[in-house]
């Protein structure tokens, strides 16, 4: 399936083609119109031009909000390195924790948040990473029913969205942790 920047592209390229002129040629014409409200242009785009409504919005969009081109900077290091702040000394062990959902048998998704990463199976959330202080790194699992048993304990009041909780404060804390994420996937898909 295609990225919502890959079919921006393909749009633009087909641009000529489907409008009968490039983006380039759209925006200048644009400007000489003077208007600067999105519906204001596609009136125009629609009724002057006969463009039609999926080209003429994303022509008025971009002409407007030309920065929407411009190539995303935050990478999945910015956004880890977005979470860590403050916590820096976190790093090996969150790092090492990321890497045992990427080692996951399946297809697991993640999803940044504003303090953690969601972890999702194609069907819903099974687990959650958050460096949660200066000195501790928290997994969550969605275990329902299933006993906790070493250092995989009840999340008890830390997480409503998940049952239970690994706390990581160095990299030894994350070991015989694997097997434990790789039951929360299967128990979730």
């Amino acid at each position: 399936m295609a990225t919502p920047e890959e079919i921006l592209k393909t749009m633009i390229s087909n641009m000529p083609e489907k409008t009968g002129k490039s983006l380039e040629e759209w925006h200048i014409a644009l400007k000489a119109t003077g208007f600067k409200k999105h519906g204001e242009l596609m009136k125009v785009l629609k009724g002057d031009h006969g463009v039609s409504h999926g080209f003429a919005n994303t022509i008025a969009q971009l002409y407007l909000k030309p920065e929407l081109m411009a190539p995303k900077t935050s990478s999945e290091d910015s956004l880890d390195d977005e979470l860590l702040k403050g916590k820096e000394d976190m790093m090996p062990v969150f790092k090492k924790a990321k890497a045992m959902f990427e080692a996951i048998d399946g297809d697991v998704e993640f999803s940044y948040k504003k303090t953690y990463i969601s972890l999702r199976t194609p069907r819903k959330q099974f687990a959650l990473l958050q460096p949660s202080t200066k000195t501790r790194v928290d997994i969550g699992l969605n275990l329902k029913g299933v006993e906790p048993e070493g250092k995989v304990e009840a999340a008890g009041s830390w997480n409503s969205m998940v049952s239970h909780r690994v706390k990581a404060t160095q990299l030894e804390d994350l070991e015989g942790v694997q097997e434990w994420l790789q039951k929360a996937y299967d128990a979730n898909s």
